[in-house]
C-alpha cells in the first residue's frame, strides 16, 4: 500500500464515508503527507462527504501532514478549518469552491499554523480580505499566494499583504468574470468590479523575490492597485497576462529592463480603445525592450482573441518585431493563436530560429503550404501543432511526412487536410479533421434525433452533456463560419468524472455567436422573451437563469 500512487490513494480518501474508517486509515499511514480530497461531479447519491470531524480526524491522525487540498467540500466550514490547528507542519493549503469557508476559519488556520508558506484560495466566495491578509503579510513566511474567483478579495485588498510582498515567489490573482460595459463608452470596454479609480493605495512594496506572476481579466490604473509589481520583479522567470486592462509599453518596458531572468512570456491580448486607435495594449517597443533585456527568454505565448483578419492592425505587434524577438533571444517554445499578422514570411524566419523545439500555430489564417515547407528546415524542431489554420493542405503536411524529423505532430480542425495525409509525418501523431467532426454530428444527432422535441421536465445532465459536445462539433464542422477560430474557446467541457459534465464554460468574444438555442430547446421553463441574442448581456441573462433551475446539478457555470 505504501507504493500506491497518489491519484490512487486520493481516490481511497474520497470513497470514505465514515469518520472510524477515516481514523483506521491513517492511523495506517502514519506518514501521511499529502492528501487531496476533490469532491468535484459530487452528488447526493454517491453517499457522504467529509464533514467537520473528519477533518479533525484527518490532521489529529497525520502528525506528519504537510499539504492539504480541499475541492469542493460542501460540508466543511470555519470550525472544520479550525481543527488544522493540529498540523504543524502544514505549508501548503488549497482551498477549491469550499462554499462555507469564510476570513474568521481561514485566519485561525494561518495564526496556528505557523509552517504554511503556499496558501491558493479558488471560487472561495465567503473568504474576504481582513485580517487573514494582514497577519500573513506582517508574518512573511509565504512564498505562494494564489487567488483565483473570489469575489470577495480585489486587488486593492491584496495591498494588505504589505511586507509580505518581500518573499513571495508565485503570486496569481485573477477575477471571476470578465465583463464588458454596455454603457457606450467603446466597443468591448472591459472593466473590473473590484477595479477603483479614486483609491489611494500607491505604496513601496518590494518583490525582489518573485519569479512566477500571473494576472487574468482585472483592470490597473495609473500608479495605483497591482502596478507596482511591474519593474519590481528583478528575479521573475515566468509572466501571465491575461486580458489585464490599463497596461502599455512603458510597464512592459519597465518590467523587461528589472527582469533579466525572465525565461517565459505569456499574453492574451484582445484590442481596446487606446487614445485614437482600436488595437491590442502592447506594440513592437514591448518586443524590443525584451530582446534587448531578456536573454534568456525561452518560451513565448501570444493569443490574440477579437481581432478582425482584415484589419491587422488591431493587434500592436508585427512580424517583423516578432521576428527580430526570435532572433535576439534563445527561444525553444512558441505559441501563436489568432495571430493574423504572422504570415509565410515569418514561418522562413523561425526556420532559422536555432534552438526552436516546439512550435504551435492556433487560427493563424495567413499560415500557407509554403510556410510548412519553411518550417522543416528548423534544425531542432521536434513538436508541430496546428489547429484551424484552412490555409494549409494535404500537399503542406507532405512535407512534414518526407522530412521526418517530429516527434510529436497535432493538426486539430484544419479543414484541408486528411488523416490519410498525416499518416507517417511523426513519431506520434494525433489528428482531428472536419470530416471526423461531421461524422460525430451525425452521430449525435442520430443519438439525439435532432432537433429534438420540447420536455417539461428537467432533463439529465448526461442528456444536456451530449447535446452542448453536439453543438460544439456542429460548430466545428461549420466551414462557413467567419468565426470559426474562435470556437476554440466557445464551449469547452470538463468532465473530470464522467458521466457527470462538472462545468459549462462559456467561451471568449465570439461565443456570442454560438447562442443558447440548443439549451433553450431543453429548457423550455426559460423565460427568453426578453432576452436579445446574440449579445453578452442576453448570454449572461440567460446563463443565470439556466444556473437557477438546475442548480441542484451544474456545479459552476461560467460567462467570461
Amino acid at each position: 500500500m505504501e507504493d500506491l500512487p497518489e491519484e490512487l490513494f486520493a481516490e481511497f480518501l474520497k470513497r470514505i464515508t465514515r469518520t472510524k474508517a477515516l481514523a483506521s486509515l491513517c492511523t495506517r499511514f502514519p506518514n501521511l503527507c499529502k492528501v487531496e480530497i476533490d469532491y468535484s461531479g459530487w452528488t447526493a447519491g454517491h453517499g457522504n462527504q467529509l464533514d467537520n470531524q473528519g477533518l479533525s480526524v484527518l490532521s489529529s491522525h497525520c502528525p506528519s501532514l504537510t499539504s492539504l487540498g480541499l475541492s469542493f467540500c460542501s460540508y466543511i466550514d470555519d470550525s472544520g478549518l479550525g481543527y488544522l490547528a493540529c498540523s504543524k507542519k502544514l505549508a501548503s493549503l488549497r482551498l477549491t469552491s469550499t462554499l462555507n469557508i469564510t476570513s474568521r476559519g481561514l485566519l485561525a488556520v494561518v495564526v496556528r499554523c505557523k509552517s504554511l508558506s503556499a496558501l491558493h484560495l479558488i471560487d472561495c466566495h465567503k473568504v474576504g480580505s481582513k485580517d487573514w491578509l494582514e497577519y500573513l503579510g506582517s508574518v512573511g513566511s509565504l512564498e505562494e499566494l494564489v487567488v483565483k474567483k473570489c469575489e470577495g478579495i480585489s486587488q486593492d485588498d491584496l495591498l494588505k499583504f504589505g511586507p509580505g510582498w518581500i518573499n513571495l515567489q508565485k503570486f496569481v490573482f485573477e477575477i471571476k468574470k470578465r465583463f464588458f460595459r454596455n454603457d457606450g463608452a467603446g466597443p468591448n470596454e472591459g472593466y473590473d468590479p473590484s477595479y477603483n479609480p479614486h483609491s489611494l493605495n500607491m505604496y513601496d512594496f518590494s518583490c525582489e523575490d518573485m519569479k512566477d506572476l500571473r494576472l487574468a481579466g482585472i483592470e490597473i490604473a495609473t500608479e495605483k492597485g497591482l502596478r507596482f509589481l511591474f519593474g519590481r520583479c528583478k528575479a521573475l522567470e515566468k509572466l501571465c497576462l491575461e486580458y489585464v486592462r490599463g497596461l502599455n509599453d512603458n510597464d512592459m518596458i519597465a518590467l523587461s529592463q528589472s527582469c533579466n531572468n525572465l525565461k517565459s512570456i505569456s499574453l492574451w491580448l484582445d484590442p481596446q480603445n487606446y487614445y485614437d486607435t482600436f488595437r491590442t495594449a502592447f506594440t513592437d517597443n514591448s518586443l524590443k525592450a525584451l530582446s534587448l533585456s531578456c536573454p534568456m527568454l525561452e518560451s513565448v505565448d501570444l493569443t490574440f482573441s477579437g481581432c478582425s483578419a482584415m484589419y491587422t492592425s488591431e493587434i500592436g505587434f508585427t512580424r517583423k518585431g516578432l521576428v527580430s524577438l526570435i532572433k535576439s533571444c534563445p527561444i525553444r517554445l512558441i505559441v501563436l493563436r489568432g495571430a493574423n499578422f504572422f504570415n509565410d514570411k515569418g514561418m522562413k524566419a523561425l526556420s532559422s530560429a536555432p534552438l526552436l523545439e516546439t512550435l504551435e500555430l492556433v487560427d493563424c489564417k495567413a499560415i500557407s503550404n509554403a510556410g510548412l515547407r519553411f518550417i522543416v528546415r528548423a534544425p531542432c524542431l521536434i513538436n508541430l501543432t496546428l489547429r484551424l489554420c484552412d490555409r494549409v493542405t494535404n500537399a503542406g503536411v507532405s512535407k512534414l511526412a518526407h522530412s521526418q524529423k517530429l516527434e510529436s505532430l497535432i493538426i486539430e480542425r484544419c479543414s484541408r487536410v486528411s488523416e490519410q495525409a498525416v499518416r507517417g509525418a511523426a513519431r506520434s501523431v494525433q489528428v482531428c479533421t472536419t470530416q471526423r467532426a461531421g461524422k460525430t454530428v451525425h452521430n449525435f444527432v442520430q443519438l439525439m434525433k435532432w432537433p429534438p422535441k420540447f420536455v417539461s421536465s428537467k432533463p439529465s445532465f448526461e442528456v444536456i452533456k451530449v447535446l452542448l459536445t453536439a453543438e460544439c462539433w456542429l460548430r466545428y464542422a461549420s466551414l462557413s463560419s467567419p468565426y470559426l477560430s474562435d470556437l476554440v474557446f466557445a464551449w469547452t467541457f470538463c468532465c473530470r468524472y464522467l458521466p457527470l459534465c462538472e462545468r459549462i464554460c462559456r467561451g471568449f468574444w465570439t461565443a456570442y455567436r454560438c447562442t443558447f438555442l440548443a439549451l433553450v430547446v431543453y429548457f423550455p421553463q426559460v423565460d427568453v422573451s426578453e432576452i436579445q441574442l446574440p449579445t453578452w448581456l442576453g448570454c449572461k441573462v440567460f446563463a443565470a437563469q439556466i444556473i437557477k433551475f438546475c442548480e441542484t446539478d451544474i456545479a459552476e457555470v461560467v460567462v467570461w
